[in-house]
C-alpha cells in the first residue's frame, strides 16, 4: 500500500480549501444534523472610485459568528466607521441565528476597541516576542 504525501506549503489553494470545507461541512451535517457555514464580510467602499478601503471579513457556523480579519486604513480610523462595520458583522451574525462571537487580535492592534464595544478577554497567548501576544475575545450577541 502506498503512504499518503504531505505538502506544505506558504500560498492559499482554494482547491484544498474547498476540500477541506466541503469535508468539515458533511461531517458538521452528520454530527449536528445541519452545516450552516458561511462566509461573512463587512466592505467599506470609496463612494467615488468604488475602490475596497477596508472592512472585516469573518465567517458564522453552527450559532457561533468568527472574527477573521478587521482592517480600516489610518485615514479613516476614530471616525466611528470601524464601529459601524463591527456593528453591521454583529448584526449578520444576529440575522443568522449566532448567540456569540469570537475573534483574536494581536495586543498592539485593537483590543481596547473591541472592549469598547462590548468584547471581553478570555484568553491571552504570549507570541515569544517582548510585548507581543494574541488576546482571545469574545462577546454575546
Amino acid at each position: 500500500m502506498k503512504q499518503n504525501v504531505i505538502v506544505i506549503g506558504d500560498k492559499a489553494d482554494p482547491e484544498f480549501e474547498k476540500v477541506i470545507g466541503k469535508g468539515l461541512d458533511e461531517f458538521n451535517e452528520l454530527k449536528a444534523g445541519l452545516s450552516d457555514r458561511r462566509p461573512l464580510s463587512v466592505i467599506v467602499r470609496d463612494p467615488d472610485s468604488d475602490e475596497i478601503l477596508g472592512g472585516a471579513v469573518g465567517r458564522t457556523s453552527l450559532g457561533l459568528a468568527f472574527l477573521d480579519l478587521f482592517y480600516l486604513p489610518d485615514t479613516l480610523r476614530g471616525s466611528g466607521l470601524g464601529t459601524q462595520v463591527l456593528k453591521a458583522f454583529e448584526d449578520e451574525a444576529r440575522e443568522r441565528g449566532c448567540g456569540s462571537a469570537v475573534l483574536y487580535t494581536i495586543s498592539f492592534q485593537a483590543p481596547g476597541f473591541y472592549e469598547k464595544n462590548g468584547w471581553i478577554r478570555f484568553g491571552e497567548v504570549s507570541s515569544g516576542r517582548e510585548g507581543i501576544s494574541r488576546i482571545f475575545m469574545s462577546k454575546k450577541l
